[in-house]
């Protein structure tokens, strides 16, 4: 077992070392919370050298981590809202997974903002993207992305055939990137723990701990076995999204941040149904958001709404209404129309917006997507806010906060670190001939493998050598190999079935039955590497399939509460 990989023994062994600390003997920090700023946290503080140990109630990125928009980007639309420092900090941000931190699992996309008026538009939106790409120029650096550039309405319907001709008369071409958003959580954790972090998913936090007055760890559960034990930590950091009042009140916190939960929703279609240029995108506004149409590998995802959320956040959910708004927008600017029949799939997330105020019952209408850490008990520090792109600012800002003069003796080292599977990726796509070969596999196959794995992707596929039956596409999810299940129970963490087809794979939105046609198939090659007998593999998957029944029949409803009721319900079997 490598000492980077989350294999069923190595969470064991950290859950067993997390239960061995004692009030002598603490973490030097703890983080309560796996999603991107979470293992962001945990990652800062292991490269740090300290003790860290980190937990999640659910699986790695289950909640609003898995269910972005998949963009690093600066965020164009807020040089509206004159928010320069967010902007800026955004680009330097995109820019560093580009090119060092990241670049086997974040890649260059272009987007086209179309024009409705040739003459304001373009002197409007054009001043912007400049200022856009102005703020992303490092003098003595070459560029991550290139420049923008503008195109006439006949270069226009050349370049994006799909849209509509009455849409735009003419666009600008600009760059960002795109992520996936799961894998790249669980990279991240991956990496904490190649650097000595204990981390366990499907723990839950029960109560905290206190020494006087101050926050001294946590009462945990492991969800799989039921087994409580205390976690004994100096400092504990709390990154609970769209959690954190929920954690703040269970640590009797007599101030903290104060969290909307504001739901996004996102639609898959196959890629056929939008003709553009490769890795070219859409990006226009809308009344209530942005309209993203992205390109991915034989999809695009369709998004966003922005609808405020009043139900149970462990169950985000899409309506129709929700679907039908997406798709009436992105027919407003395509010229081959989509309807439901079109959905291949759908998933809903909540951001985690903080509020202008921290809880003392005073009202506030101002949100903000920066971010904010305060201590809300004695050691014991939250953070809320920021956006995907910015995780590793906000995790070196919430590390500082809570080493505090300590800090200057400890200074990040995450501008540096690349992420495990990232040193060398780019000697590595110069072979991937050779790979293919070598494996006998088709050259479009591997490159999707690097993206996903990095450098890590022979070790996936060593796994073929031993268990040749693993180089078979997976039925019903032919773009997946038998190997890259394996691998998941293995060495990724995944403890569930959902865990590995939903975040591990990306079936809830790749294929129109949501993974449930992979189901047995791949509950039969993790049971052995999870040691399930017949009846556990069987409950896996029937459990599985009635998630997916219960969110398809959400889908058809026409509120959040009646969708919400059905998925909560079978969050409870």
């Amino acid at each position: 077992m490598r000492n980077d990989e989350l294999a069923p023994a190595s969470r064991a062994a950290a859950l067993a070392a997390l239960a061995a600390t004692t009030p002598d003997d603490p973490l030097d920090v703890f983080v309560v919370g796996g999603g991107v700023t979470g293992a962001g946290a945990a990652f800062d503080a292991a490269t740090r050298e300290l003790q860290v140990g980190v937990v999640d109630a659910h699986d790695w990125a289950s909640g609003t981590s898995s269910r972005s928009s998949k963009l690093m980007h600066g965020g164009l639309r807020y040089l509206e809202m004159l928010d320069f420092k967010l902007v800026a900090e955004a680009l330097r941000e995109r820019d560093l997974l580009l090119t060092r931190t990241a670049p086997h699992l974040v890649e260059p996309v272009a987007f086209v903002f179309p024009f409705e008026n040739r003459f304001i538009d373009r002197a409007f939106i054009g001043s912007g993207v400049l200022l856009y790409d102005t703020m992303a120029t490092r003098p003595g650096r070459k560029r991550a992305v290139p420049l923008h550039r503008h195109l006439s309405r006949k270069a226009l319907a050349a370049h994006v055939p799909g849209l509509a001709e009455d849409a735009a008369v003419g666009a600008l071409e600009y760059y960002d990137a795109k992520v996936d958003d799961a894998r790249f959580v669980m990279t991240l954790v991956r990496s904490a723990v190649s650097f000595g972090a204990r981390a366990a998913n499907h723990v839950r936090v029960i109560d905290y701990l206190h020494s006087g007055e101050r926050v001294s760890g946590v009462r945990a559960r492991d969800e799989l076995t039921g087994e409580e034990f205390d976690i004994h930590s100096r400092r504990t950091i709390l990154a609970g999204g769209v959690w954190t009042e929920e954690q703040q009140d269970l640590a009797k916190a007599d101030s903290g941040l104060t969290v909307l939960a504001s739901k996004g929703i996102h639609i898959t279609v196959a890629q056929e149904r939008i003709s553009a240029a490769p890795n070219t995108g859409i990006i226009s506004k809308t009344e209530k958001s942005v309209l993203f149409i992205i390109p991915w590998d034989g999809y695009w995802v369709i998004g966003t709404t922005d609808t405020p959320w009043e139900e149970d956040v462990d169950a985000p959910v899409a309506t129709a209404a929700d679907i039908d708004y997406v798709l009436d927008h992105a027919n407003a600017v395509l010229r081959e129309k989509l309807d439901r029949d079109d959905v291949i799939g759908v998933y809903a997330g909540l951001r985690p917006l903080l509020q202008s105020v921290v809880r003392d019952g005073v009202a506030s209408t101002k949100v903000s997507r920066e971010h904010t850490v305060m201590e809300v008990e004695p050691g014991l520090a939250a953070i809320a806010g920021g956006k995907f792109t910015t995780y590793r600012v906000m995790a070196e800002d919430v590390v500082d906060f809570v080493l505090g003069d300590e800090a200057a003796e400890r200074p990040t080292l995450t501008e540096t670190v690349p992420l495990l599977g990232a040193q060398g990726v780019a000697s590595l796509r110069r072979r991937q001939a050779e790979i293919a070969g070598r494996y006998g596999l088709d050259e479009d196959r591997v490159k999707r493998l690097i993206r996903r794995y990095g450098t890590l992707v022979e070790t996936v596929l060593d796994l073929i050598e031993t268990h040749p039956e693993l180089a078979r596409p997976l039925p019903g999810a032919e773009r997946y190999l038998g190997a890259e299940a394996h691998y998941a129970a293995a060495a990724e963490g995944a403890v569930h079935l959902g865990d590995v087809l939903e975040r591990r794979m990306r079936l809830n939105y790749e294929v129109r039955d949501r993974g449930k046609a992979a189901a047995e198939a791949v509950a039969e090659i993790i049971a052995p590497v999870l040691g399930w007998d017949a009846e556990t593999r069987q409950r896996e998957v029937g459990a599985f399939r009635a998630h997916v029944d219960a969110q398809l029949a959400a889908e058809k409803t026409r509120d959040d509460a009646s969708a919400a009721a059905l998925v909560t319900a079978t969050l409870r079997q």
